[in-house]
This record gives C-alpha cells, structure tokens and sequence, in this order.
C-alpha cells in the first residue's frame, strides 16, 4: 500500500516539474521575443486636462406665466426664435373678455368688432433678451394663472459635472474644449467660469457642478444635450516629452530603458526618471535623461507567429497528411 502511495506522488511531483519546465520556456520565449524600437525625447508642448461630462444648460431659465387666466388668442413667436425684452410674445383674453366675445359673435361681425376695440387682450411681454426655448400653448388653448407659456433662456452654458478628487485642480478662468455625444465632430472651446460651493452625490460619488461658458454657440446645441468637457488644468512649454507606452512606473518609482552604448542589439539598461504631467499619449521628464538618450520602447505591433511558435504542448500534434 505504501509503495502505490509512492508511485501516485512520483507521478504528481514529476507532473508539477513539467509545468514548471513549461513555463520557464514559454516565460523564456517572451522575454527573448520582446522587440524594441529605439526613440529619442522630443520637445513640445503638453497640456495636462481633467475629462468630464456635463450637460447643456440655460444659463438663466425663465419660465413665463400668464398674469391672468383665460383663453389664447394669438402666439406671436416660434420655438428657437430670438427675441427682445419687451416683445409681444402672446396675446391673451381674460375669461371674462373671452366670454364677452363670445356671446357678441351672436349679436354679428359688428358687434364683435366693437368688443375687441373696446375691450383689449393682455399681452405676453419677454422679460429678457434671450431665445425662446419652449413654446406651450397654441391659439385657441384656454390657460389658468398657473400654466407655463414660453421658457427663454438668455444663453446656452454647460455644467459640467467634476468629481472631488479632480476638483482642486480646477479654476476660473481655464480654458476647455466641449464636444456634444450628439455632433461629436464640432469641438467649441469655452472658459470655466464659476464652481458651485455645494457637491452632489451622483453614483455614490460625490461631484461639483462647474459652469463652462462656450465662447460661441453652434445652432445644434439644445438645452438638455449631454456634453463631453476637457480642462485644461496645467500646461509645458518646450517640455521634454516621451510617449507613456516607453516608461514604466513601479509604485512611486518611473524609469525607461536606455539602448547600451554601441547599439548592435546589445541589450539596454533601466534608468530612474522624474516625470512631470502628462496627457493620454506623453508624458513630461523632468529629470535622469537629456534630448539625446536613445530610450527603447516595447514594440506594440502584433506579429502573427511562426507555426513553429505557435505549438501547443497541450494539444495533441495534428496528424500530416499523406501525399496520395
């Protein structure tokens, strides 16, 4: 009984040293097969942004109700159009002009014409200067003091939505880029100019609303667009710049890998670096290599290997065909 106890652990610690081998083989093969590309250190300029979204958003939202209730006689504006603080936007007849009228239409033409001369409409005037957002009513519609009839909004903002951990780095004055999910392809730059005191619980975590004042306003934006927004938070002029791909960054230590003197293949060496902002593709060094270091990069294209390569010892072998 003893010596089958000793012929299954044989067989289980001969199995787990193959795998072992296998692995340092296959570890081995990925080591020596890694390509490199030799680059140099450019200089540029790098912008470092905080991404959010946001929505697009009245700056000033008014909402207009008639001061009496009654009936619609006529809508003198339209949906999107731009209008002036004063303007005639709708005009009204109380209920008891309405009724007036009504039982006048009876009495004929004349009698009606001296009722609408004697007793005039209300009008709708626009508080402000803005662009007529919503339209609600139509001709004809009766209304309560209640109702809303027009919104206007004196211009379109974005409100964009920033986490805490990112919120200290935002400031007045930044310049942004804005882009709509609806026209991704229009880009319009814009300027942050106000941060809310007040945060929001949004997805269980907590986000400041900060207005971005677009610098024009494409006729595609609507009120309620979702918005992608970029802050431009810090920005290098002339800074010496290396793609994020060619350092590799171990806890609070960054380090690249410089080609060996006389190039030929000979391997390189890893060097401690001090990086400074960065951007989806770069990033800054400030300090451990000068312009003309030749970095090597891991060569990221995908080369389709080798049928010899390509063996799965894990599979069984398929069988070659026999020449007829």
């Amino acid at each position: 009984m003893a010596s089958g106890n000793k012929v299954v652990w044989g067989l289980s610690a001969a199995a787990v040293a193959a795998v072992v081998i296998l692995l340092f083989v296959f570890a081995g093969r990925k080591t020596a097969g890694q390509q490199y590309t030799v680059i140099n250190p450019s200089r540029g300029t790098l912008v470092e942004t905080v991404s959010t979204t946001g929505v697009v958003e009245p700056r000033n939202r008014l909402k207009i109700q008639p001061a009496i209730a009654g009936r619609v006689e006529e809508v003198m504006v339209q949906e999107g159009e731009m209008v002036e603080k004063g303007r005639v936007l709708a005009l009204l007849s109380s209920s008891e002009r309405a009724a007036l009228l009504d039982a006048a239409k009876l009495q004929g033409k004349d009698e009606q014409a001296y009722w609408k001369s004697v007793y005039r409409e209300t009008a709708v005037l626009a508080p402000i200067d803005g662009q007529v957002i919503v339209r609600s009513i139509e001709p004809g519609q009766t209304v309560s003091a209640s109702d809303s009839l027009f919104v206007l909004s004196d211009r379109l903002t974005v409100t964009a939505f920033v986490d805490e951990t990112d919120i200290g780095r935002v400031q007045n004055g930044q310049r942004a880029v804005i882009s709509l999910d609806a026209y991704p392809d229009i880009r319009v730059g814009g300027e942050v100019s106000h941060i809310y005191y007040e945060s929001h619980l949004q997805n269980n975590v907590s986000i400041y609303f900060v207005d971005v004042v677009p610098d024009s306003i494409p006729s595609v934006y609507r009120s309620g667009m979702s918005a992608n927004i970029d802050i431009a938070v810090r920005e290098r002029q002339h800074a010496l710049l290396l793609p994020r791909a060619a350092v590799r960054v171990s806890g609070k230590r960054s380090e690249v890998l410089l080609e060996e003197s006389g190039g030929g293949g000979s391997g390189g060496r890893n060097v401690a670096v001090i990086t400074g902002i960065s951007d989806d593709d770069s990033i800054e060094i400030l300090g451990g290599i000068s312009d003309s270091a030749r970095v090597l990069m891991p060569d990221a294209s995908f080369v389709l290997p080798s049928e010899k390569d390509a063996t799965n010892p894990f599979m069984p072998r398929r069988k070659k065909k026999k020449d007829s």
